[in-house]
């Protein structure tokens, strides 16, 4: 477990550098990579935990991943002409964005309970709070990299 902690530091910055200069394809990817190697560290499993809390979570955010572009794609393009929309259709379309947002909410639930079935409740926080800890981290290297650019 020790040469893993030397390991993910290392594998972060090689992959933070991959991304500031990736192809756009592959981002996603990195990010991911990313963002496994982030939560690996933050939570320090044991192995066994690892083999029970990696396919839940794995399952889970591929069922999200689902329901954002299920979701988000027909709401988005919608909602960019929203303008244009009549009250009723509008009604509608608030409708459907509610609906979304109650089921990505019943998606986490089910999950974080499936996950703190093998993992604690404390690390099951941890990894919530992992989790925004590293979409603010992501979404400050962007930020600063388009900084730079202009």
């Amino acid at each position: 477990m020790n040469n893993l902690k030397n390991i993910i530091p290392l594998l972060l910055l090689m992959l933070t550098v991959s991304l500031s200069f990736g192809q756009r394809n592959g981002d996603w990817d990195k990010i991911r990579t990313l963002k496994i190697a982030f939560i690996t560290e933050r939570l320090d499993l044991s192995s066994k935990e690892a083999q029970t809390f990696w396919p839940i979570y794995n399952e889970y955010q591929a069922k999200r991943e689902d329901l954002h572009e299920k979701g988000h794609t027909e709401i988005r393009k919608k909602l960019d002409a929203s303008d244009n929309l009549s009250e009723n259709d509008s009604a509608k379309l608030l409708d459907k964005y509610l609906q979304f947002e109650k089921e990505e909410e019943e998606l986490e639930q089910t999950y974080l309970k499936k996950i703190q079935k093998v993992i604690s409740a404390k690390k099951t926080l941890l990894l919530i709070r992992s989790e925004g800890d590293f979409k603010r981290k992501l979404i400050k290297q962007y930020r600063d990299k388009h900084k730079n650019n202009k």
